[in-house]
């Protein structure tokens, strides 16, 4: 089978495909070169650069693709729809970056409540700003998380490993799920009155979209946080912004943003948010696993076996 692998991804995972016997072509197309050249192949698999849009899909259907892998876990790049009106599996790789987000998340705690960034900052420009930099501890905070997949299990468990309060939002999540997480479950107006961090640990689409606005906000804790290392698009921005312009709560952490890379970002003026450039699932170990799973993903559907992880589970 012929392999199109336009995004930079781990070589683990392209050894899997070249042991099981393909003809594996790695190469970072433009949308055009993409939209000629996908019905030469068998498979597809992307990360989140390349854009498997409808004309793509429609073109490789037209040709021989079997099969779009998607090395991680959003698939909002691929239209799932119309992959499965031509009856090609979309797979992905939900765990292979579950701890490397959970771990990053933590790590926006920490940054906001120990002044990290600043501190760094005013070491490094000779200044010993100590009196300046009382911070707050994790120990005996509430977390709220708005979700209860993997990345959120997993921030969970480690939340308690600090000493944290647990609360849990999602359609999906019942009492006990909640339970095994460590956590109670609770309203979403409730965990934003009540916690001292909010955390979004979902997907973005028509139901999440601006999920967090002016009014969510304002339920919000003066001095709570809010944690973004999901998707953009389920935060308004603007009025993100505008809360934390009058204060209306302590900070927050962005690892994701509406438009990637943000141009002129309004946020980086302010010393109680701390931004990073969507690298939650950006670790070498994140990287192979997400990789690697999804190459196994893809080689079961091409020898005609039901996969693992499958985004159109109803084509098994």
């Amino acid at each position: 089978m012929k392999i199109l692998v336009t995004d930079k991804i781990a070589d683990e995972a392209l050894e899997i495909f070249k042991k099981a016997g393909h003809d594996v072509t790695y190469n970072e197309m433009d949308p055009n070169t993409l939209l000629k050249e996908i019905s030469k192949y068998d498979a597809l698999m992307v990360r989140s650069r390349t854009k498997v849009v409808t004309d793509v899909v429609n073109a490789g259907a037209k040709g021989n693709l079997k099969v779009i892998g998607r090395a991680g876990i959003g698939v909002d790049n691929i239209d799932i729809e119309t992959a499965a009106k031509h009856k090609i599996p979309v797979v992905n790789s939900p765990t292979g970056s579950t701890m490397s987000v959970a771990e990053l998340a933590i790590a926006h705690m920490l940054a906001l409540s120990r002044h990290i960034p600043k501190a760094d900052s005013t070491m490094k420009h000779g200044e010993w700003a100590k009196k300046q930099l009382k911070g707050n501890e994790l120990f005996g905070k509430t977390l709220g998380l708005i979700g209860s997949g993997n990345i959120a299990q997993h921030t969970a468990k480690i939340a308690k490993g600090f000493g944290m309060k647990i609360l849990v939002y999602s359609p999906h999540c019942t009492d006990e799920k909640a339970k095994r997480m460590g956590g109670e479950k609770t309203s979403f107006e409730n965990l934003l009155k009540q916690s001292d961090f909010v955390s979004l640990h979902i997907p973005h689409n028509e139901n999440t979209h601006y999920i967090i606005n002016e009014e969510t906000l304002s339920l919000m804790k003066k001095n709570a946080f809010l944690i973004n290392i999901a998707r953009g698009g389920t935060v308004d921005e603007k009025a993100l912004f505008k809360a934390l312009k009058e204060g209306k709560i302590a900070g927050a952490g962005l690892d994701v943003y509406e438009q990637e890379p943000p141009i002129d970002n309004p946020f980086s003026q302010f010393d109680n948010v701390v931004l990073t450039p969507h690298i939650g699932a950006n670790t070498k170990e994140g990287q192979i696993r997400a990789g690697t799973i999804c190459a196994e993903q893809i080689n079961k559907v091409l020898r005609g076996e039901t996969p693992d992880f499958c985004v159109n589970k109803h084509l098994f």
